[in-house]
């Protein structure tokens, strides 16, 4: 056999480990390079994989070697520095190289089509089209209904619009163009970028910006600035620097609720140029997104977590929004973080990476202490206007309106008064968590795990959280059968409807997922609130981060006593977070702000150091209390998750993994377990995990790649679902 003749395949499957193949039959000359897409037989049908690397000898005996079925690419998909960060990311999360692979391609990608896709087309009538009788299409009925639906359609329809409108309407559209009824033309390009503003930036936004540009090659930068402070302007300024010289830039952000409104910001400035991507796109606007990036004819890609893997011809400069977000850890499969991977990818490229944020995470904070992070802050907001007064209000012992302070509702009729808008946040949403018996004290919960069931107004329904079932509401007790039932607690249904008494003729808008489900719902509603036309906001974290709301000069904050009471060790740090980051909603316009924050641990240093002087002076309280506990950022920590239906088999494998563990000590490591998730049975799946903490990365990945080997080993293994997590953001 050719010694050079085993290619070696990453081919998604749960194996943690790349397969070994004999190159097509018939196949003349040199490998690929790798990187480049091959499909493969594997079990029992055929898959697509990465070829990562070329064998000099096969790790399997020459009978088990299959041939690769064919070689779908010419070129590979991504350039080296991305396609080596991929490789190094599978053995960073542990995680299985195919998976990793798939996780960083549009869905188009990982079924074998084309990388470069088929420019989209507009169908539409020509002049004989729109001067033809569709009645006189009798006889062919499908054509006859494609010929007025586009008569109803002025400037014609895209693919997509057809194919969810007429099913297929392909066959019609042929016929009807053949007898040159019906056209194909491009699509209409993006209106031309908008002159940049005539402000000049401030102070000390232009020393950040002389200072990003004389970066050189690779460096992390925290942009660490209030809100309101004009971090997304030293972006856009940033990229155009960098787009006068042909780079491009990525730019990530948290969530697919604050796209809309960053790609609004990016396309004045870059016009056409701008792609996006984020999980809401259909499977061809991600792949045309995706290759417009890889072939350098987008200068700015805009996107959620997963576009930290987006090939880009010429990179100059990759930048992190809201970088402390949660949303940037992927929590099934592929567990990574997006904001480290930006770190790692922007190292490998030779470029900077700008994490911008209000409320730095504590591990980016310590990253700057260390000296491995340029800090820049931007310590005032544009308006002029100070950062809101933040006051705590103590609710104990005072009566509440469905969850609502006598100063509160007082606070929002004064703005109403004033024509002025108010935020009030909750971080729950339907009407009420807890329905009660009031005789016996019967709590519903769901049957399927371990949480109580959520009522919501709007369906009338019992819903789960966790599992997603759906429960009617019992018309009486089912242990003691009394009809005495109560609801307890409030959820943002609750809060809208109890405002609709003191204010009968404000108009309120709800943003949540519930309010927020239909597609362009969530636009409708924050127009609404941009417009002037609302006057109170009621909103989860959909609301807390990167929104601009100009009229805004309250925000009541109805209970921060949840994330003081949390089991995770990070809820105090992201409590903080999120109280700064919603207070940061109210005064962005020329009135100044006001943020009101109900609680009954009125006395908490978290809470006080916040009112007196914001994020900066909880951060050390922080840094305290995780430095006294040994927990990351000051220790490096992974999770080994394992569930099954049956508790002693999920009990026996984090037994039989703890033991692996202590079989096999390494220095600076400890495995600690078996310990309870934090809601321990979800969808009838019993959960547990095992815990490692060590002194630092470093014994930690020892640790890993000497105990999952003999963990994946372990003879109950096949009855349980495991997974690994290398620097978890969730304990649950």
């Amino acid at each position: 056999m050719d010694g050079a003749a085993i290619w070696r395949v990453a081919v998604p499957s749960p194996l943690r480990q790349a397969f070994d193949y004999l190159p097509p039959a018939r196949w003349m000359g040199a490998p690929p390079a790798p990187g480049v897409r091959v499909e493969v037989p594997f079990g029992r049908g055929r898959r697509i994989g990465i070829l990562t690397a070329v064998a000099a000898a096969a790790s399997v005996p020459d009978h088990r070697l299959r041939r690769i079925s064919r070689v779908v690419d010419e070129a590979p998909l991504w350039p080296r520095p991305l396609f080596e960060l991929l490789l190094w990311a599978a053995d960073y999360y542990h995680h299985p190289p195919g998976e990793v692979f798939s996780s960083a391609l549009p869905a188009a990608l990982r079924q074998g089509r084309p990388a470069s896709p088929r420019a989209a087309e507009i169908w539409r009538l020509t002049a004989a089209g729109r001067a033809a009788d569709p009645a006189a299409l009798a006889r062919a009925p499908a054509q006859g209904r494609l010929l007025t639906l586009l008569e109803n359609a002025t400037g014609g329809l895209s693919a997509a619009q057809l194919a969810a409108t007429m099913a297929g309407w392909r066959t019609p559209a042929r016929a009807l163009k053949a007898k040159g009824l019906v056209e194909t033309v491009a699509p209409p390009s993006l209106p031309p970028p908008s002159s940049p503003p005539a402000v000049e930036p401030s102070a000390p936004q232009g020393e950040v910006l002389e200072s990003l540009a004389t970066l050189e090659g690779f460096a992390a930068v925290l942009l660490d600035g209030v809100t309101g402070s004009g971090k997304t302007e030293v972006y856009l300024r940033h990229i155009e620097h960098l787009q006068a010289a042909g780079a491009q830039a990525l730019v990530l952000v948290p969530e697919i609720g604050l796209t809309p409104q960053m790609a609004g910001r990016f396309r004045e400035r870059f016009g056409g140029a701008v792609v996006v991507l984020h999980s809401g796109l259909t499977d061809r606007e991600r792949l045309t997104a995706w290759a417009a990036a890889r072939e350098g004819r987008a200068a700015v890609v805009l996107g959620t977590r997963s576009a930290v893997f987006t090939p880009l011809a010429r990179p100059g400069v990759i930048v992190v929004d809201e970088e402390h977000d949660g949303s940037y850890k992927q929590q099934e499969g592929f567990r990574y973080s997006a904001r480290d991977l930006a770190v790692a990818r922007a190292r490998r490229e030779g470029i900077p990476v700008i994490l911008g944020s209000a409320t730095p995470s504590l591990e980016t904070l310590e990253n700057v202490a260390a000296g491995r992070y340029r800090h820049h802050v931007l310590p005032h907001r544009v308006t002029g206007h100070g950062e809101p007064r933040l006051r705590v209000v103590d609710v104990r012992g005072r009566a509440l309106a469905e969850g609502l302070s006598q100063e509160l509702l007082a606070a929002v009729a004064t703005r109403i008064a004033r024509g002025e808008q108010s935020l009030l946040f909750l971080n729950r949403r339907g009407w009420a968590p807890v329905l009660l018996c009031h005789e016996c004290g019967w709590v519903s919960h769901c049957d399927h795990c371990d949480a109580r069931l959520v009522f919501h107004r709007s369906s009338g329904r019992q819903h789960c959280h966790y599992c997603g079932s759906v429960a009617a509401m019992p018309e009486h007790c089912p242990e003691c059968r009394s009809t005495e039932l109560r609801f307890l607690g409030k959820g943002t249904e609750r809060i809208e409807e109890a405002l609709r008494g003191p204010f009968p003729e404000a108009r309120i808008v709800r943003v949540d997922r519930d309010s927020t489900r239909r597609k362009g719902s969530l636009e409708d509603a924050l127009a609404e609130v941009h417009s002037g036309r609302a006057d109170i906001l009621i909103g989860t974290q959909m609301v807390a981060k990167g929104h601009h709301f100009p009229a805004v000069t309250l925000v009541g904050i109805l209970d921060a006593d949840g994330g003081l009471c949390a089991v995770d060790y990070r809820a105090p740090e992201r409590l903080a977070q999120l109280i700064v980051q919603v207070a940061g909603r109210a005064g962005r316009g020329d009135t100044a702000g006001e943020v009101m924050v109900q609680t009954h641990q009125p006395d908490h240093p978290l809470l006080q150091a916040l009112a007196a002087g914001g994020y900066g002076a909880a951060v050390p309280i922080l840094r305290g209390e995780r430095r006294a506990a040994a927990l990351p950022p000051f220790a490096a920590m992974a999770l080994v998750r394992a569930e099954a239906r049956r508790e002693d088999h999920v009990l026996a494998f984090i037994e039989a993994a703890v033991a692996v563990a202590r079989a096999r000590p390494v220095p600076g490591a400890e495995a600690h377990g078996p310990i309870p998730a934090p809601v321990e049975r979800v969808a009838d799946r019993r959960r547990f995990q095992l815990v490692i903490l060590a002194d630092g990365r470093w014994p930690l990945h020892q640790a890993l790649t000497r105990w999952l080997p003999a963990m994946e080993a372990l003879p109950g293994v096949r009855r349980v679902r495991w997974s690994v997590d290398v620097d978890p953001q969730d304990l649950g």
